[in-house]
């Protein structure tokens, strides 16, 4: 598989193959969902569910092959209400960033804690989504590691049409088409939220209003809560956009599941595992790091790389390519690109 070539899978079984995956479908351990206890990285990153697992693969394989040293320690957007990133007694326990806004922010916040000189207790943030005005002077630069694509989610036993078009989908979240749907989105600061509320046309103040749902024009839609999570489906009236990759990841066991009866959908009749430049809400996803560190030692071993942009960038997460494949995202033809900055 090369850059943002088709992965166009028929079934999930068909889908571990392609990835490569050496493990059956549901027998494969689950990632950890923060690095073992008393156990730092060099580099502390908070945020995304979306990403959450496959950068926990990556840093657990960094570690396995450097002596039990993580570069990388990666915490869930789910857990204990509070995490401690270093060992530093200075870095005390913060409150969990439940979401890439969150992670970002977070980030922002422990550069400002000390004059922005970069040596805060939180090192990066995994985002699903870009950056957008909300980050307006945070200087930062989202560095781009592989490719999900996003869709909708419904229930095993729904009457939703498992076709729709971008058209009837914004329809839905218009509240126009009827009462046969009561659709839902992930709680706000979500990139999964931000990126298929972009997807569908909303304006760049839609997408950061925190009271989008059930404003008017959207007084049917819901925050339902974490991104990703098929339980929050509870009618067969309810749709929902979901991470393809987050949703592979899953059902191959490799992650936490979650999906309860969620099945996906296809956007304008592109198959939901297609992982790919063509599919129609396709995205890059990203860690996010301070402007100030792109010459970093630590971050170009591990985000930026030494040889520019591509799928030959030798940082570690991009070289990692197996993991990434494994947890059902595609590769990134632009991997390490620090072309994508905060306004």
């Amino acid at each position: 598989m090369k850059g943002n070539s088709p992965v166009k899978i028929k079934s999930l079984a068909a889908a571990a193959a392609v990835a490569g995956l050496a493990i059956g479908l549901l027998g494969a351990n689950a990632a950890l969902a923060d690095p073992p206890a008393l156990t730092y990285g060099t580099l502390a990153g908070v945020g995304s569910d979306t990403t959450q697992s496959v950068l926990n693969g990556i840093a657990s394989d960094y570690a396995a092959s450097h002596s039990g040293t993580y570069l990388l320690s990666s915490y869930d957007a789910v857990g204990s209400a509070t995490i401690q990133t270093k060992a530093d007694a200075a870095c005390a326990a913060i409150t969990r960033p439940a979401n890439s806004g969150g992670g970002v922010d977070a980030l922002h916040a422990s550069l400002i804690a000390n004059a922005g000189a970069g040596d805060g207790c939180i090192d990066f943030a995994r985002s699903s989504s870009g950056p957008g005005s909300a980050q307006t002077g945070y200087n930062l630069q989202y560095i781009k590691f592989a490719t999900d694509a996003v869709t909708y989610s419904i229930r095993s036993d729904s009457a939703i049409s498992k076709t729709l078009t971008t058209a009837q989908l914004k329809a839905i979240y218009d509240c126009t088409a009827g009462a046969a749907y009561v659709p839902l989105l992930p709680n706000f600061g979500s990139g999964t939220r931000k990126f298929f509320l972009a997807s569908l046309g909303y304006s760049s103040t839609d997408q950061n209003n925190a009271s989008f749902s059930g404003s008017v024009g959207h007084t049917c839609v819901t925050d339902a809560g974490e991104e990703n999570t098929g339980t929050l489906l509870t009618d067969p009236k309810n749709i929902i956009p979901f991470s393809i990759g987050s949703y592979l990841g899953q059902y191959n066991g490799v992650a936490p599941a979650v999906l309860g009866k969620a099945v996906l959908g296809r956007v304008n009749n592109i198959g939901a595992f297609t992982l790919n430049g063509g599919s129609s809400f396709a995205r890059s996803v990203y860690n996010v790091i301070p402007t100030g560190k792109l010459a970093d030692p630590n971050y170009i071993q591990a985000f930026v790389g030494t040889n520019g942009s591509g799928l030959s960038n030798d940082s570690f997460v991009c070289q990692d390519t197996a993991t990434i494949l494994k947890y059902g995202f595609a590769l990134n033809a632009a991997c390490g690109g620090n072309g994508t900055a905060t306004p």
